[in-house]
């Protein structure tokens, strides 16, 4: 038997950094934030005061004052669904090519460009 290497593509996230997505599953349904960060090697995203988490961290050079910190957990990034800027509500995401050759991402619902 020989191993063989799989050569996965790696998916580009459709989601950037600040925009508006609204939670579609898991315990924070509903909830509408600001992307602060995308790790797309994980398809992760860091949603601003969503999946709020305590974090137990003792006193050293970086945290001065030990305690209990509250930060923002990663979410999955098909947990997720982009809030278009126009029609405001969730929306899936497609892709048009403009006169000048560069693309825009664009509103499945109304068709208005994500990208401003």
């Amino acid at each position: 038997m020989r191993l063989r290497t799989m050569r996965m593509k790696k998916k580009h996230p459709k989601i950037k950094k600040d925009d508006k997505v609204i939670i579609v599953s898991g315990k924070e349904k509903g909830k509408i934030g600001t992307v602060l960060k995308v790790e797309s090697e994980k398809q992760r995203l860091i949603i601003e005061k969503v999946n709020i988490v305590k974090k137990h961290a003792k006193p050293s050079a970086q945290t001065v004052q030990g305690g209990i910190i509250e930060k923002e957990a990663p979410l999955h990034i098909s947990n997720v669904m982009i809030v278009c800027n126009k029609c405001t509500e969730p929306t899936r995401i497609g892709k048009r090519i403009l006169e000048d050759g560069s693309k825009v991402r664009v509103c499945k619902k109304c068709g208005e460009s994500m990208d401003e």
